[in-house]
């Protein structure tokens, strides 16, 4: 039986019937030789959009990071990112496996949220220590970080020290989109700051797959050859480029309806007893009530509501907001989660709990 809904990542959104009529209709051509019309049109305007002179259509957002990763990293040479960076957590140890560079995994200054300034300056290592150590080349952040938004002041003070000690830089932004509708910035705002970005289009907005990644005209050249290498080089591709058109020009606007359905739930967990962390976009961290085993309360919204909820994520290495104590759970809303299925999944913990 198919689920009523599922909060477990805006990954599982579903195309609608406007975009897959898009898809059925699109022109398409072969993408290796450069002469799909959907994919180039894709591509010039995820490129305007971000500000850059040009894009490549890729399979996911792993292979975009990695691509890019792949134009600005070599052996030797290693890339500063925060601790619980995706390019670093969960994307199988690319970096050291196809670019043979090693990784700066940064902790934020206490107090602070984000990589700043001082943390660039503290972790990059422009000395090899008499050929011991890798050289740092470049700075990768991400945007949203586990649903958080990092503001412009930041990155731009991050990007700053990273220009001033010979950094090129990377923007992971699987979930820019989201950032852009939390602040009101237009994402050129961000990707100015930027070498490369990676955009995503099958999260929040709603595409059945597929992620651009946006930089310069050269640097997208080279991507473009190891996308061959990877085997990432896609014919007809015009048929899933036409569902992200259709995603930039419908669906970025209606962001703003995942993050107002996130709040309220975020509201309605708090009133059930759960500890929150005030949601910025689609994503609500929280922790259950002290006694209730939340895979279990998972197993029981499967079984009596048919709604899906993610596992627990805690323990080193995980993407756990709230460190490494404890268990924490997490919430997205996107397209297929309207707030009727947010009041569902309210009422379907609320009977749960109660009967214990």
């Amino acid at each position: 039986m198919a689920a009523v809904a599922d909060f477990r990542s805006d990954t599982v959104t579903q195309p609608t019937a406007a975009m897959l009529k898009e898809m059925h209709e699109a022109p398409v051509g072969d993408d290796v030789f450069g002469d799909d019309p959907t994919v180039l049109r894709l591509e010039e305007e995820t490129a305007a959009l971000v500000g850059t002179e040009a894009a490549v259509f890729v399979v996911s957002g792993t292979m975009s990071n990695q691509l890019a990763l792949r134009t600005h990293l070599a052996p030797l040479q290693e890339v500063l990112c925060d601790h619980r960076a995706h390019i670093h957590v969960w994307e199988a140890g690319g970096i050291h496996s196809l670019c043979g560079a090693s990784v700066a995994a940064a902790e934020p200054a206490a107090g602070q949220q984000f990589l700043d300034a001082a943390a660039v300056e503290l972790y990059t290592r422009r000395d090899n220590a008499l050929y011991h150590q890798p050289v740092t080349t470049l700075l990768a952040l991400e945007n949203t970080l586990n649903g958080a938004v990092q503001p412009l002041s930041l990155i731009t003070e991050a990007v700053t020290s990273a220009r001033a000690l010979g950094l090129s830089t990377h923007l992971d932004g699987a979930r820019l989109f989201n950032a852009a509708a939390a602040t009101g910035e237009p994402l050129e705002a961000y990707g100015r700051h930027f070498d490369t970005v990676s955009v995503c289009l099958s999260k929040g907005l709603g595409a059945p797959v597929g992620s651009v990644l946006c930089g310069s005209a050269e640097r997208i050249d080279k991507a473009r050859h190891y996308r061959k290498l990877y085997g990432g080089g896609w014919r007809q591709a015009g048929l899933l480029a036409a569902a992200g058109i259709y995603a930039l020009r419908e669906h970025r606007a209606r962001l703003v309806e995942d993050h107002e359905n996130a709040a309220e739930l975020a509201a309605g967990l708090e009133e059930l007893g759960f500890a929150v962390q005030p949601p910025e976009t689609n994503m609500v961290w929280c922790a259950p009530p002290a006694g209730v085993d939340f895979a279990r309360v998972a197993a029981r919204l499967w079984d009596d509501e048919r709604i899906l909820v993610g596992g627990a994520y805690g323990g080193p290495g995980g993407r756990n907001p709230w460190g490494d104590s404890g268990k924490t759970m997490r919430f997205v809303t996107h397209l297929q989660t309207p707030k009727r299925a947010v009041r569902g999944l309210l009422n379907g913990l609320t009977k749960i709990l109660r009967k214990g």
